[in-house]
């Protein structure tokens, strides 16, 4: 039982005698006997009056009542629920704060709404953190690392079906002298390197860009690419520079 009244251009919440009558488990008629006697005395103002229906489906006279006066109003008659009313002005200042559509929701669809405001924080902190960990493997990227190369720092992948799965998924083309890069991704994903092989024949190799390492390493949080038979199912990786250590 909230009410929202407009005082100039500003926008003051009040409370009515009603609700008041509600918190002291009180009989509604003595609240307002009890307000008429402090207006009475100049201790509050008269406050303002709606038409409400009481529990027995009759038209009844309510006092709009505003903070200051309500906290006059309890200390009169049952001080011992100050709390109470505290605790009742928190929430309808909060709910105040809320946007139309919010106050107007059933408590089955608020718990609904605050359930899925805890899901999009637990996602938003997840999608930090895997950033964090993309953006330490991006800036420990050695120039003209290969998925393959990039994979051997992620636990359990198998490094021998990196490519061919790039390949099924149409990131990466197999030719004839190794790998390239599917048009819509050079240079984004994976940029091409040509080089001799040992008998001096011309081969072709793609690498991973900042870019394409950070995707690669979200594929694999995902469960996106092939594991070992014998992976231990931990999702870890070795920073580059660590990796040096441990060589």
């Amino acid at each position: 039982m909230t009410d929202l009244t407009l005082q100039g251009n500003t926008q003051a919440l009040t409370m009515t005698s009603a609700e008041i009558a509600q918190i002291l488990e009180s009989r509604h008629d003595h609240v307002k006997r009890s307000i008429e006697r402090l207006a009475g005395r100049g201790i509050i103002k008269l406050p303002p009056t709606e038409e409400v229906k009481n529990h027995l489906g009759q038209t009844v006279k309510s006092y709009q009542v505003n903070k200051r006066d309500s906290y006059v109003v309890v200390a009169q008659l049952s001080p011992e629920f100050t709390a109470r009313l505290v605790d009742r002005w928190q929430y309808l200042e909060e709910q105040a704060a809320l946007p139309s559509w919010a106050r107007n929701l059933t408590k089955e669809a608020r718990i609904a709404l605050e359930d899925l405001s805890s899901q999009v924080d637990h996602y938003k902190g997840e999608t930090n953190r895997l950033n964090a960990v993309c953006n330490d493997l991006a800036e420990n990227l050695k120039a003209g690392l290969t998925p393959v190369e990039f994979c051997r720092m992620l636990n359990g992948v198998n490094l021998n079906r990196v490519q061919p799965v790039l390949v099924e998924r149409k990131r990466l083309l197999r030719t004839p002298h190794g790998y390239r890069s599917a048009a819509a991704y050079r240079d984004k994903l994976f940029t091409e390197r040509r080089y001799l092989n040992r008998d001096d024949r011309p081969c072709e190799k793609v690498v991973l860009t900042q870019k394409g390492a950070k995707w690669l390493y979200a594929q694999y949080e995902q469960g996106r690419l092939e594991m070992r038979k014998d992976w231990d199912g931990h999702y870890s990786h070795v920073l580059f520079d660590d990796q040096e250590n441990v060589a």
